[in-house]
């Protein structure tokens, strides 16, 4: 391997402060019982032995240089900090790395409520991602495809991004997602008497970025990492307080004044074109729970984090700028199941966004499903 490669893998990996959900630093052994042989000789490289003895970077036969002896020390220091858990609750995997395949599928909800039980509902296309993935401690590279190209199967246009880091303390999460027209109308007013309909319906457009940022009270007896990122063993059931911060932006585009006259006559409000484009600063209060129905085996979490705060709607929108008040919502469920190394989850999560007006009352949501397998070595 490229010295000089290695090197700047070794960087990213000490001086992020990985808190990392799979890391094994704190324990004090060597995630096997099988001796691991290392170089000992005066001569041999630090970031040979590094590779012979499996990447266990507090292995005391590693003659590492002042430099990358300091960026260790940096490392157990944050991992002690931010990652430690009451054992008889939260144990490591044991293991620093993981492979795994990914199917991520996720689609969009729009509806408009008005008075007098009137509502017009879209929903949008499935869109499917399939990928693979490798990761080393807190560091994670991998790739994905548009499943619905592969397949046959192409839908509208849609982007989408995540970015998750979790650890015993706090998790931080950043998403930024697009997707246009691949809609369909299920309920348009009382125009075909109220009932169900599947009207193909391309004139909406979102674009969503968001971050938040929370902490985990109980976080020495529960571990979010082990029901999401698969890198610890919740042993014992328990749950926990939360509670952070949210920053939402969305704008979205709606526009019903291509529909068929027929449709047009039916539509509920004052409207043909819907603009909403805000930013939400909200305050999360929330709590989650693990459930282990077998230690190292069946885990299954519920995860609810409500969030409330102030939200500032631009020019240009529906309603113009105005300063209101922002309701928000997401919940998440994993079912994970373990086998020695290997792991499978599916997840679940629904984030919701609710707009309140005199007149009507938008909400929009992103429902997804993730199926994960992979193995830890």
């Amino acid at each position: 391997m490229n010295p000089l490669l290695l090197r700047l893998r070794l960087t990213l990996v000490s001086l992020a402060v990985l808190c990392s959900a799979g890391a094994v630093a704190h324990d004090g052994v060597l995630p096997d019982s099988t001796s691991v042989d290392t170089l000992s000789a005066p001569t041999a490289k630090w970031y040979r032995q590094l590779i012979d003895n499996g990447f266990h970077i507090n292995d005391p036969d590693i003659d590492y240089p002042g430099f990358w002896r300091w960026c260790v020390g940096v490392y157990n220091w944050g991992d002690r900090t931010f990652n430690s858990y009451d054992p008889d609750y939260v144990v490591g995997a044991g293991k620093n790395w993981k492979a795994g395949l990914k199917s991520y599928n996720w689609m969009e909800n729009y509806t408009l409520l008005f008075p007098h039980k009137m509502r017009v509902n879209m929903v949008s296309d499935v869109f499917s991602d399939v990928g693979a993935y490798l990761s080393f401690m807190a560091v994670s590279v991998g790739y994905t495809l548009n499943a619905n190209d592969v397949f046959g199967h192409p839908v509208a246009n849609h982007h989408n991004f995540d970015f998750n880091f979790c650890c015993a303390l706090f998790s931080a999460n950043l998403n930024l997602s697009s997707t246009s027209g691949g809609t369909r109308i299920t309920r348009f007013g009382d125009y075909n008497k109220g009932e169900h309909l599947s009207q193909r319906f391309d004139d909406v457009s979102l674009s969503s970025v968001g971050g938040d940022i929370y902490y985990f009270f109980n976080h020495s007896r529960y571990s979010q990492a082990a029901a999401y990122s698969y890198s610890k063993y919740q042993l014992r059931s328990a749950g926990s307080w939360i509670a952070g911060a949210a920053v939402t932006h969305q704008n979205i585009n709606i526009d019903f004044s291509g529909l068929p006259p027929e449709m047009l006559e039916k539509l509920p409000g004052d409207y043909e074109k819907y603009r909403f484009h805000y930013t939400d600063y909200g305050l999360i209060g929330g709590y989650a729970y693990n459930w282990v129905l077998h230690p190292k085996r069946w885990l299954i979490n519920a995860t609810i984090l409500p969030s409330i705060g102030y939200r500032h709607s631009y020019e240009g929108a529906t309603e113009g700028r105005k300063d209101m008040f922002s309701t928000n919502v997401r919940a998440m469920m994993s079912v994970v199941y373990n086998h020695r190394s290997l792991y499978a989850s599916l997840v679940g999560r629904y984030d919701g966004h609710i707009y309140y007006k005199s007149s009507y009352t938008f909400v929009n949501s992103n429902n997804s499903v993730t199926l994960n397998i992979g193995t830890r070595f």
